[in-house]
């Protein structure tokens, strides 16, 4: 009798760290399957950068879905939008169609956490999937990811231009600069964020940032960007001197160097497997 067969999958977020785990492996292990958990509330550069990928490693990419979207799984949470302390979003709309492609199957799923970052990821509960981290394995940074994707011709999604995260294009852990960005980008998108703050049957107001609603955040649109700017120009600063005091360090290692003391918590990790 012949054993039972595993299944490899990875997850694809439209994020450079997963797509940078999908450079690293794709020819390693052929029989990898590849999935991205669609919300269908998602940016249209991240389709874009879904379909670069495709292209360019010759991959197959399953794009899984809830059976029923956002706007049915609102209702039945009572109009109370997705927050930190009720990520409602990521367990209908991530989670479970996940463990749905799953099933009962015993599967290896890999994780594209890098070495250089203290946190675990989605763990699924089921004892059929087995989580793996490929990075963190072969001590691999942030400045090796930005180098597989470099060398591949991938590079990064269009959206980091302006949002340093994939995911819906109303995640609530974007920063408030991110929405600013979103209301000049996207404004349709904007716009569509905003109703969501707005419609609710039981008069309550629900906000994507806390106290604080879009309109109201976009009132102040000067004065976040000129936050930001003096953020960027701080940033700018710090990659001079770390480039002065170590002249020969390739650059991509003088970002990571930079990054590593900047603010880069990632809160929705089911959202970036």
């Amino acid at each position: 009798m012949s054993e039972k067969t595993v299944r490899h999958i990875l997850g694809l977020s439209g994020g450079k760290d997963s797509t940078a785990l999908a450079v690293l492996l794709h020819k390693e292990i052929p029989e990898m399957e590849y999935f991205f958990c669609d919300t269908h509330k998602e940016l249209p550069e991240t389709y874009e950068y879904l379909d670069r990928i495709k292209a360019r490693l010759g991959i197959k990419i399953h794009y899984l879905a809830a059976e029923r979207g956002f706007d049915h799984w609102l209702d039945v949470y009572g109009g109370t939008l997705p927050s930190p302390k009720m990520r409602w979003c990521t367990v209908q709309m991530k989670i479970k169609p996940l463990e749905q492609f799953v099933g009962d199957d015993e599967a290896i799923s890999y994780v594209g956490i890098r070495a250089d970052e203290n946190r675990d990821g989605y763990i699924s509960t089921k004892k059929n999937i087995k989580p793996v981290f490929p990075f963190k394995e072969r001590g691999l940074v942030k400045a090796d990811i930005i180098c597989l994707l470099e060398d591949t011709g991938i590079g990064l999604p269009d959206y980091y231009r302006w949002r340093s995260r994939s995911g819906c294009f109303f995640c609530f852990f974007q920063r408030k600069y991110e929405w600013i960005m979103l209301a000049q980008e996207h404004p349709d998108k904007f716009a569509e964020a905003v109703k969501y703050e707005q419609d609710h049957k039981d008069g309550r107001q629900y906000t994507w940032n806390e106290g604080e609603t879009l309109l109201q955040l976009l009132e102040r649109k000067d004065e976040i960007l000129a936050e930001h700017e003096r953020a960027m120009i701080k940033h700018e600063q710090m990659m001079a001197e770390k480039k002065k005091s170590a002249p020969n360090l390739p650059l991509a290692e003088v970002l990571d160097s930079v990054l590593e003391e900047e603010d880069d918590e990632l809160p929705c990790l089911a959202c970036h497997l």
